[in-house]
């Protein structure tokens, strides 16, 4: 009896979009253009945290914007309004971005840029499965979702190179401990820098957008690596 051929197509397929990744990386570290990865789930603050961002920075970079959904361009509408150059990319029901669609989006986007951030499909689970082919990536995790996700979602935060708490002026309203967070975080990614942030109130604001700009300027060779 012949023997059965099983071929494992998910391993393929992201093996496959890892070498697309790598080489997408390369071309856009020869060209100077820092490409960030923003993940969280849906309401988890990325695009509120994307505009404080980019109004702290934009003096001293040019940064580009690209706003992954499933559908609908409200994300990238709200962008373009702060004076922000951005772009909408629609899925098609895909719940991630891969380095084949970070391609398209960046070409329609330009190349003037010192910066990208890409707002990826909200999602704690597929994101985090597919390299993008950015040079670094986040998740942001807001108060309301609570403070267990790290041990829920392990893959997500043992994966990004910071991780960023949103609406932590709510967490008076919320069962939600800034250390239990702290040592979930550590439990599954030990050392990942975490940024305790809000919007309204600007705390934690500064030192996440100067950690953001260290990377920037070590990607472009400003620093030492």
């Amino acid at each position: 009896m012949h023997k059965v051929k099983t071929i494992d197509l998910k391993k393929q397929i992201v093996a496959d979009n890892g070498r697309d990744a790598e080489a997408l990386r390369g071309e856009l570290k020869a060209k100077g253009v820092f490409y960030f990865n923003l993940m969280s789930s849906p309401g988890g603050g990325k695009t509120t945290l994307i505009l404080e961002t980019a109004k702290r920075l934009k003096s001293r970079y040019r940064i580009g914007v690209m706003e992954a959904d499933i559908d609908s361009d409200v994300d990238a509408a709200a962008v373009l309004a702060s004076g922000i150059a951005s772009v909408q990319l629609h899925t098609g029901g895909m719940c991630h971005l891969d380095a084949a669609m970070s391609r398209q989006g960046l070409s329609a986007l330009g190349e003037n840029f010192d910066m990208v951030i890409l707002e990826n499909v909200g999602n704690l689970v597929c994101p985090a499965e597919f390299d993008t082919g950015a040079a670094a990536s986040a998740a942001v995790l807001s108060v309301p979702e609570g403070d267990d996700k790290p041990l829920k979602y392990p893959l997500m935060f043992e994966q990004v190179n910071a991780v960023c708490v949103s609406k932590i002026d709510t967490a008076a309203y919320f069962d939600f401990d800034r250390s239990r967070f702290a040592e979930h975080v550590n439990r599954v990614h030990p050392g990942v820098p975490v940024f305790f942030l809000s919007a309204q109130t600007g705390e934690g604001v500064g030192e996440w957008t100067a950690w953001l700009a260290e990377q920037i300027d070590r990607w472009k060779g400003k620093i030492d690596a």
